[in-house]
């Protein structure tokens, strides 16, 4: 007998009904030689304190280094306080009984890092000894399926990936409980404050940028603007320089004559190329901007899709496809010209070359990008709509050709200097797409010139004073701050080197929207419309914390790394000595540093 294992029940069931199995029974299928069984998430996690011996929250305990991990069942509450789940322990008898009948065990779980860490734990906790083989799949299409167990992996493939999964879940647990404990202890406070060893970080992220916008003075400068007729098309100019006093500014004023001399005119083509393709990140940012969705949401959302076969792989970290995938593309395109708001868009791209700067196999790691199968969505509530179709528009829009635009500055001499720019987008190309505004274009004061000839004198028509003040950064919403966690806090926009620096960002795809509502749930931070801002705990744990590395985005964002090195091959037990070398120091100086700290109720 072969036994499937499957993340979860509904996945198993989609599976069993592509091998025509139908028989039930509790806990599992069966049909046609195979039994299909399931877990339910995580049903084992690493062990609580208690079970090595660390009884209370004691200062002698810490910091807790167990010499050996162990797994526990997941625990519930109950009127006589933790226990364990009782639905777990029946679902692990049910399959131990399994695999102790199987001639062959099949991995199904999720095809990432949580879905193998899913299934060791629960293999090495039964003790289970039997070889096991990986089903990895990117889609969960039928046709993806059956091409799945027609090439299926030897089970040791995925060592790698299992020890990098183990560890991060390890040194979560010995920076979490150590830390934890430390802060809480010695603030002799009756609540847990509780740190991590990724929403720490984050929590800081949030704070500083609080703290920086609430504490930003604005400074007020001036600027002069006139404006210029060419033929009756009047366009504006501003005042190259920026002035600290009004009376300053008023003098350049007087200075304005009745004619403006055209000093300079510079028209330059630009290309703008599409954007890549979807990763889960760049997903949910999009979808905060567009409809307000939580990082959870768009991935509650997105899950649902891809169980309903309309989309691949959600929680992929990878904005490329290969060239194997880029094949059937066109067929995909194709399934999208009787689309009611893209449709035009993809009729054109049916018939045109398509463009190829998200294909690149050696950046795609375990799963590709997001894309939609091309099964046919039906009946879809507005909120799952709006998802698949970014995931589709974006599809149109990556193939599609670069947006061409003709960026214009026109120089005006004046009494002084000013300058004039506008951009006219000459061939839309991928922004016809969803057909929306050009970003760059919203700080300009024309949205287009007319066409004016160095050395020409214009009619300055009308001059004003323009009295401005500076900006401080924008509070973080969660487009903002997942972008943020990409390249732990560093500031870059060019999405190319964004994505090169994905393996350095705090969390991965998969786990930041978990992160956010952790330091929700934690009262760390809120949301107010938009913003995320933290509370009186969150800034009272940010003030004790935020000196010391454990707050550090940077040092976060290389233990990342470090766990996808591990992934590729690299030592297990150097950076486990070296979490726990750091768990030692920051326990001490939480010890030292929580003395004194007032947490507001």
């Amino acid at each position: 007998m072969k036994v499937i294992i499957a993340e979860k029940p509904s996945v198993a069931r989609e599976i069993a009904k592509v091998f025509g199995a139908t028989g039930k029974k509790d806990g599992y299928m069966e049909g046609k030689g195979y039994t299909f069984t399931w877990a339910f998430g995580h049903l084992l996690q690493l062990a609580a304190p208690q079970e090595y011996g660390f009884y209370g929250w004691n200062v002698q305990n810490l910091p807790m280094l167990p010499q050996k991990f162990k797994l526990s069942i997941r625990k519930v509450k109950s009127k006589d306080g933790m226990i364990e789940d009782p639905g777990v322990r029946k679902q692990l008898d049910i399959i131990k009984a399994l695999f102790d009948e199987a001639t062959e065990i099949i991995v199904a779980t999720d095809a990432g890092r949580e879905g193998e860490l899913i299934f060791r734990y629960i293999y090495y906790y039964l003790k289970c000894k039997k070889p096991f083989k990986r089903l990895w799949i990117s889609s969960q299409t039928d046709e993806a399926i059956k091409d799945g167990f027609r090439n299926l992996k030897p089970g040791s493939d995925y060592d790698t990936l299992f020890n990098s999964a183990h560890c991060r879940s390890q040194s979560d647990w010995l920076v979490g409980m150590n830390a934890t404990q430390a802060l809480s202890l010695s603030a002799g406070t009756r609540s847990v404050l509780s740190l991590g060893r990724v929403q720490t970080p984050t929590l800081a992220m949030i704070c500083s940028r609080y703290l920086e916008n609430k504490n930003f003075v604005p400074e007020p400068f001036y600027q002069v603007s006139i404006m210029v007729d060419k033929d009756g098309q009047v366009f504006r100019a501003i005042s190259e320089e920026k002035y600290k006093t009004k009376e300053a500014a008023q003098l350049i004023v007087d200075q304005v004559r009745a004619i403006g001399h055209i000093l300079n005119v510079e028209a330059k083509p630009r290309k703008e190329p599409p954007p890549l393709l979807h990763d889960l990140s760049s997903l949910q940012q999009e979808a905060n901007k567009r409809k307000g969705f939580t990082a959870d949401q768009t991935l509650t959302l997105l899950q649902n899709l891809y169980e309903s076969k309309l989309v691949t792989y959600p929680r992929t970290g990878s904005r490329y496809i290969g060239d194997d995938v880029f094949a059937g593309v066109p067929h995909l395109i194709e399934k999208f010209k009787d689309h009611p708001e893209f449709g035009k868009q993809a009729a054109i791209l049916a018939e045109a070359k398509l463009n190829k700067r998200s294909v690149n196999a050696k950046k795609v790691t375990d799963h590709h990008a997001i894309l939609p199968t091309g099964e046919a969505p039906y009946q879809l509530s507005p909120d799952k709509q709006a998802i698949y179709d970014m995931v589709a528009g974006r599809m149109l829009e990556a193939f599609h050709q670069d947006c061409v635009k003709e960026i214009t500055k026109i120089t005006v001499e004046s009494g002084t200097k000013f300058l004039a720019s506008g951009t006219v987008i000459s061939t839309a190309g991928w922004r016809a797409v969803f057909n929306e505004p050009d970003e760059e274009k919203k700080d300009e004061e024309n949205a287009s010139l007319p066409k004016v000839k160095q050395g020409e004198d214009l009619p300055v028509v009308d001059k004003t004073l323009l009295e401005k003040q500076t900006k401080p950064k924008p509070l973080y919403n969660e487009a903002s701050l997942l972008k943020a966690l990409e390249t732990a806090g560093k500031e870059i926009d060019d999405e190319e080197l964004r994505y090169a620096m994905k393996d350095s960002g705090l969390g991965t795809p998969a786990t930041r929207a978990a992160i956010i509502e952790t330091l929700i749930k934690r009262d760390y931070i809120l949301r107010e419309k938009k913003n995320l801002l933290p509370t009186a705990t969150g800034l009272a744990v940010y003030n004790v914390v935020k000196d010391y590395r454990i707050s550090q985005a940077e040092l976060t964002g290389n233990w990342e790394k470090r766990l996808e090195e591990i992934r590729s091959g690299a030592s297990v037990a150097g950076f486990q000595e070296e979490i726990k070398a750091y768990t030692r120091t920051i326990t001490q100086e939480l010890l030292i540093a929580g003395k004194g700290m007032i947490v507001a109720k």
